[in-house]
This record gives C-alpha cells, structure tokens and sequence, in this order.
C-alpha cells in the first residue's frame, strides 16, 4: 500500500467521522486512477472490519446511461456494504448520521450461490440469486457538494450510505427483471419512476458485471450477500422529515423516514 492510498483513506475517514465535507481527491491529484481509488475504498473497509464490522454485500452504481455520461465513464462502479449501512424497512435515519443524502430506489438480489468471476453471465446470476426484494439506496458522499468525478466516488465506498430492503422475496422464474415499474414517492407526492431495463438493460446483468469486476480484486459474491443492482430513476435529495416510499409491480415496497 502506497502512502497516498493511505492519505487518502485518511481524509475520507475524517470526513465520515467529522461530517465535515472533504475536497475532491481528485482535485488535489488529477492522476489519481480509478484502480487506486479501488485501493483506497479497501483501505476504509480493511479498517472498518478490524473495528468488528462485516460485509453483507456489494452495491452498484452508475448503472445508467445518465449518470456515466455525467461523469464521462462508460462502466459503473461498486461499494461495499457493511452490517453498519442496515436499516429495518421503515425506520428512520437521523441527520446526525448523514452530511448529504439523497435516496434511490433499486432492485436488491439475495444470493444463494458464491459467484466469482471472471467470465460471470447473466444466466449464472439469474441461477445463483435466491430472491429480489424492493430496496432504497441512501446514497452519501463525503466529498464536500457532491463534486465528484469517478475516482472520487470509487474512494468514497461509490458514496455508500445506508441501505433498506423490504416487500416480500420473490423468485426470478416469477417475474420479469426488465419490466418491473417503480415509483418512488417523497412525502406522499411522486418525484421518480423507472423500470428494471433502466440498469444496463437488465438488473442481473448489472450483478454479472460486478462479480467479473470484483475478480481483478479477488472478491467474489458470497452466498447470502444482498447486492443492490443499480438505482432505477435518478437520486432524489433528502432533507429531515422527508419520507421516502419506492412501490415496484410483484414485488411490493420499501420506504425510510429522516
């Protein structure tokens, strides 16, 4: 590990801790490469499992076509989830324990086989996912504003907040992953809608691409873990006293208060 890995690791981790905005990495180094920004994400997440914390799965971002046209990508990008980032379906999220949030509704897979990649297909993640469940992404960045570029959300854990999942688990063979509605509203008025097809044409696909992503890492998808695909509709801002609800067609809802 380099000693700019580290540093900068060190300037996230003061930023979560004093919900202080840090500047964007990138703007002090423009050579900074998404494979460190990798690195650095690790670095926090090594530290985070040494204070007792555990991984229960991955999460996707940067599934659309909007949002890696805006940060002039063309792949999307991943995060870690910690048993920290759970919240019960209809709970509720102190601002204490957030600096900017914003919600995004998605599609979350549960596992019931290991998948490693590389060479990971749409089929192996259809075969190896025990269920989906409707969930809400909190995503967070602790970079000041939101002013980000790819390696800065790469570093930042790809602005990994809190996650809620809920409705009823459903099997694949028992829907349709492209075609799947949502509608997520803020305080009983509708701000968002999207589909399954929104996430890289289909959500498992999404999975595929990760468990193939993670093998540079050699990281696979564990039995068990919750992946969350991929955001459906863009990140709607949360503010305190807002409360969130994402309705999905077969599979039912989800929603969390601040």
């Amino acid at each position: 590990m380099t000693n700019k890995i580290k540093q900068y690791a060190e300037q996230l981790a003061e930023a979560e801790s004093s919900r202080i905005g840090s500047a964007p990495l990138t703007a002090v180094d423009a050579e900074l490469t998404v494979r460190e920004a990798y690195y650095i994400q690790l670095e926090n997440i090594n530290k985070k499992l040494a204070q007792g914390q555990k991984v229960v799965g991955k999460k996707i971002g940067l599934t659309s076509l909007a949002m890696q046209n805006l940060l002039g990508v063309d792949e999307p990008d991943y995060g870690h989830l910690l048993d920290s980032m759970v919240v019960e379906n209809g709970g509720q999220i102190s601002m204490e324990q957030v600096l900017q949030p914003k919600v995004e509704a998605e599609i979350a897979f549960i596992l019931k086989k290991e998948l490693r990649g590389p060479n990971v297909t749409t089929l192996d993640v259809i075969q190896a996912t025990e269920y989906v469940v409707p969930a809400l992404e909190i995503v967070d960045s602790r970079v000041k504003d939101w002013k980000i570029k790819l390696a800065d959300t790469v570093a930042d854990n790809a602005s990994s907040g809190f996650y809620v999942i809920g409705g009823k688990p459903t099997k694949l063979e028992d829907i349709d992953l492209e075609l799947i509605g949502m509608v997520l509203t803020k305080n009983g008025e509708l701000v968002n809608t999207g589909v399954g097809a929104a996430a890289l044409g289909n959500p498992a696909t999404c999975v595929a691409w990760l468990a193939n992503k993670l093998s540079e890492f050699d990281i696979p998808l564990r039995a068990g873990e919750v992946i969350l695909s991929g955001a459906l509709s863009a990140a709607e801002p949360a503010r305190a006293g807002d409360s969130f609800t994402a309705r999905f067609a077969h599979i039912g809802q989800v929603s969390v208060h601040f």
